[in-house]
């Protein structure tokens, strides 16, 4: 019987070992299947006097090709390219909203500068009015577009957060199902591969939303972490992720922060403490870029209507009246206050007032503002983290271009979040539609002496109030001293004599406002070499018998804005190009982490399969093997059996 029972040993556990190739030759193309191997061992011989007798073959285990450390290379790298791969995209959406070129938000602000020209050439013109209303219409309209676009793209990432933490959720819960199944298999003493291959892969996918860390128990199931130190799953059970504002936030509506929540307990995690995963980069895209470009899009919108409503407003329309805003105007003062009321002293939001100082100044960040003590107040500049302290008992904080008042109020510990440029464009539009209202005459001019006798030459005048004061002022040169000199003469803040000056060419007259004189009235700039006893004298256009209507000196010094710094030192034409190059370092930086990544995560994956995956040609080679030895056991049995009945033949005999 010893043959015999050997041989049909040998014949069982070939059958299962070509059983097993056959099932790893099926699932060649099965995501996320382990190659599996049979372990057979020898059966213990038994003793005889003339030594062991060997008794066989058995089946020790089924064996999947697991290299646990592959397999978390793998994920991870599935994590981190899955984060770098969802933000470029989002980058490159980002980046076609404000594209470049003839259809570009720069070209209009551009064409609208320049329609100018034909208006300050001639002034009584309706038709070259009505063109530059047209342009006007035409930036606004751009500027409303990108806000919308904006608009239409976090309304995706919110709908794309709440598809893809359905799906975590899902697969949270399949692990936790998937544990409990491993733990009641684990106890027949073999492992159970396939669920195993199934929680591997389950893991796989999960990381592909957001990057986890796994810790095996002792009953075979393994715990879940994120960020960290945050469960997950553990065993059997697995919390659930939701997006919500904390109490730590100022319920802003264009951010979110991820909750775990167990046991009716909720933690809230910064994105970047997340790590890999689509969910922590839509996140960051969310909570970083897409605010940058809002700030870039407000602070372009706020800077160029506010600096050419002030301009437009100092000029005077064709019926002699002041002019008007061009744009409906900016207000920057969005200022929020945490979601619980307690964690301020005192109400004091009401009575906070956010205004521009210097729209040349304006930074595209929004700021934090906490009240250290009833004299000292921090401003944090929100995108490089910059914070300056002001006294508000000694004056209004001003930073950047923008002034808070109204802190009198404010209590220590009370802080605010303020974002003056976040929906700047929303609303922008034109403001009246009568080409005659286009205020483009100035209502001061220059004129030279009649005797002059050197070489002066107006280079710009501008004045900076509307209707102008204390006029007129003369300008006399003197230049019987070295360097040369003048003074001004005329009523009000500029008595007889007042100076002297130095005069430089092509500086302003004069270089400081007189002690006592509104400052900065008006802004004249001469070049060219006086004689001694010159004069240039600055009046009133309605007291020079002018008309109005043929002057065209506002429209000149609206188009010379376009040669204003304001964009962090770039002119108001060239403030787009620079907010392109801003988004476009970003997709591009972007994009090279996720080439990088990708690459990494493929050769990760390939390391992976070259352990686990399954190589058609080895199993067609073992296939061959493990036929000739079932042959082999077939064999075996077919000789006992022939043995047997010979033996039967003779004993009956």
């Amino acid at each position: 019987m010893g043959i015999l029972n050997i041989g049909t040993q040998a014949l069982k556990a070939n059958q299962v070992a070509l059983q097993v190739i056959g099932n790893n030759i099926a699932n060649v193309n099965t995501t996320g299947y382990s190659r599996q191997n049979v372990v057979l061992s020898t059966v213990e011989g038994q003793f005889t006097g003339a030594g062991y007798i060997g008794k066989g073959v058995q089946i020790q285990t089924i064996q999947r090709n697991y290299d646990q450390f592959l397999t978390r290379q793998s994920t991870l790298a599935t994590s981190i390219q899955s984060a770098d791969t969802t933000r470029s995209d989002y980058l490159k959406q980002l980046s076609n909203i404000f594209q470049g070129g003839a259809n570009g938000i720069g070209q209009s602000i551009n064409d609208m500068l320049n329609s100018m020209s034909d208006v300050a050439s001639t002034p009584t013109d309706i038709t070259a009015r009505t063109v530059v209303l047209t342009r006007i219409d035409e930036t606004t309209r751009r500027l409303r577009d990108a806000s919308q676009s904006l608009d239409d793209l976090q309304s995706g990432i919110s709908q794309a957060l709440g598809e893809k933490l359905n799906s975590v959720n899902t697969l949270a819960q399949n692990i936790a199902d998937v544990n409990a199944q491993i733990a009641l298999a684990q106890g027949n003493g073999q492992p159970p591969n396939d669920l195993l291959d199934k929680r591997d892969q389950l893991i796989h996918d999960l990381n592909q939303y957001i990057q986890t860390t796994s810790v095996p128990a002792d009953d075979g199931s393994i715990g879940i972490y994120i960020g960290g130190s945050q469960s997950l799953v553990l065993g059997g059970t697995a919390s659930k992720l939701i997006l919500s504002p904390t109490k730590d936030e100022f319920g802003d509506p264009q951010q979110n922060k991820l909750t775990v929540t167990r046991d009716g307990l909720s933690v809230t995690m910064d994105e970047n403490v997340l790590g890999g995963g689509e969910v922590p980069g839509l996140l960051r895209f969310q909570n970083a870029d897409m605010v940058e470009g809002r700030n870039l899009l407000g602070r372009l919108t706020t800077a160029v209507t506010t600096t050419l409503n002030t301009q437009h407003k100092l000029g005077l329309d064709l019926n002699g009246q002041v002019g008007q805003n061009l744009f409906t105007p900016v207000s920057v003062n969005n200022i929020l206050v945490p979601v619980a009321p307690a964690a301020l002293n005192g109400s004091p939001a009401a009575a906070l007032q956010l205004n521009i100082a210097d729209a040349t100044q304006f930074v595209a960040s929004n700021y934090q503002v906490k009240v250290l003590s009833p004299n000292q107040v921090a401003v944090t500049r929100l995108s490089d983290g910059i914070t300056r302290s002001f006294d508000p008992t000694v004056a209004a904080p001003t930073f950047d271009g923008l002034t808070l008042t109204g802190l009198a109020t404010a209590q220590t510990g009370d802080r605010f979040l303020l974002k003056p440029f976040a929906s700047a464009a929303t609303n922008i539009a034109r403001e009246f539609s009568t080409p005659s209202a286009l205020a483009v005459a100035s209502p001061i001019v220059g004129k030279m002496g009649a005797n002059n006798t050197g070489s002066l030459q107006l280079t710009s005048l501008k004045t900076n109030v509307n209707p102008p004061v204390a006029m007129p002022v003369t300008i006399t040169f003197n230049t019987a001293v070295s360097p040369t000199q003048y003074s001004l003469s005329g009523v009000g803040p500029f008595p007889n004599g007042t100076g002297p000056f130095t005069y430089t060419s092509g500086q302003p007259i004069p270089p400081t406002p007189p002690v006592g004189s509104p400052a900065n009235d008006w802004t004249l700039t001469l070049q060219g070499a006086p004689q001694n006893g010159d004069t240039f004298t600055v009046q009133d256009i309605t007291s020079t018998g002018l008309d109005v209507k043929l002057n065209g000196g506002n429209a000149t010094n609206m188009m010379d804005l376009r040669d204003l710094a304001m964009f962090d030192g770039a002119t108001m034409s060239d403030g787009y190009a620079g907010l392109i190059s801003q988004i476009g370092i970003r997709s591009q930086s972007a994009n090279y982490s996720a080439t990088v990544s990708t690459n990494i995560a493929t050769n990760a994956e390939k390391d992976r399969t070259g352990v686990a995956g399954v190589n058609l040609d080895e199993e067609a080679a073992k296939l061959i093997q493990y036929q000739q030895s079932y042959q082999a056991a077939a064999k075996m049995i077919q000789v006992a059996q022939t043995i047997f009945t010979t033996l039967i033949q003779t004993m009956g005999g």
